[in-house]
């Protein structure tokens, strides 16, 4: 017997415990909190953790991870909201304010989606499909799959499929086994070839490769990237949580090209 959706969901809070140094019940309770933001040896490997200003909901309430000094600043704001709307402007304009002095941008704004085991299955395109393993992966660190794979982490990078036609690969999915327990997918697909199933075949493809594993595939999108939000629900996930992160101001300002 496969892994189940409860399970999906109890591996899931259980990481996010690791990640925010909190309990996965605290996720569940109706009232928001603050924890200490500190590393933890099964944190999501791509945290750089301890975080100033983290925020994180399941739908119930916040968890907001901090630290000592804004510990009072974050509770102020997360108590000022209901959950749902403290990750929505206008009031992240009111965070930023808040931060500013201490030298925070609000920076990071992501939706994560976990899988539907009961409606996950594989999707059909008119490629051939391809399971990739590391040592495939030596020549694929180019521009045109930096969504499915990671030049910075490339010990992270374990599976993958692939998508080819007539020998020459369209369309990757590739996992990045980000703790012990999930693995981030990613996805590109050259743009001749959009809009034709890929995405979604690839996607589906390597999250039943990961459930196979024993793992818990996971999915990450701006909630403004509609193509990818799309992908994620033809595939058979369905949103989990909703991540904000503040990051110090001269980070978001590189990412912003302002930085000399």
């Amino acid at each position: 017997m496969g892994i189940t959706n409860q399970e999906v969901w109890r591996i899931a809070l259980q990481q996010s415990a690791y990640d925010c140094n909190c309990s996965p019940e605290d996720f569940l309770k109706p009232q928001s909190m603050v924890t200490l933001s500190k590393k933890h040896p099964l944190a999501r490997k791509y945290l750089p953790l301890p975080f100033a200003c983290d925020l994180v909901s399941y739908g119930n309430n916040i968890i907001a991870q901090t630290s000592e000094e804004l510990a009072p600043l974050v509770e102020a704001y997360i108590h000022q909201y209901p959950a749902e709307h403290s990750f929505e402007t206008p009031h992240l304009h009111i965070l930023d304010d808040m931060l500013r002095p201490h030298g925070l941008k609000v920076c990071f704004m992501a939706e994560y989606f976990l899988p539907d085991v009961e409606h996950l299955k594989a999707q059909p395109c008119g490629y051939e499909l391809r399971v990739l393993h590391q040592p495939d992966f030596a020549d694929l660190y180019v521009e045109e799959w930096s969504n499915a794979l990671c030049s910075e982490r490339k010990a992270l990078d374990v599976l993958g499929v692939g998508a080819y036609d007539k020998g020459k690969l369209i369309g990757l999915a590739g996992c990045s086994a980000d703790c012990q327990t999930m693995y981030q997918i990613g996805i590109d697909v050259l743009p001749a070839y959009r809009r034709q199933g890929v995405a979604c075949a690839l996607t589906s493809r390597l999250a039943l490769e990961i459930l196979a594993l024993d793992k818990v595939p996971f999915y990450c999108a701006a909630w403004c990237n509609i193509k990818s939000v799309r992908n994620a629900i033809k595939c058979g996930f369905r949103p989990a949580w909703v991540e904000v992160t503040a990051r110090e101001a001269a980070f978001v300002d590189k990412i912003n090209g302002k930085a000399k």
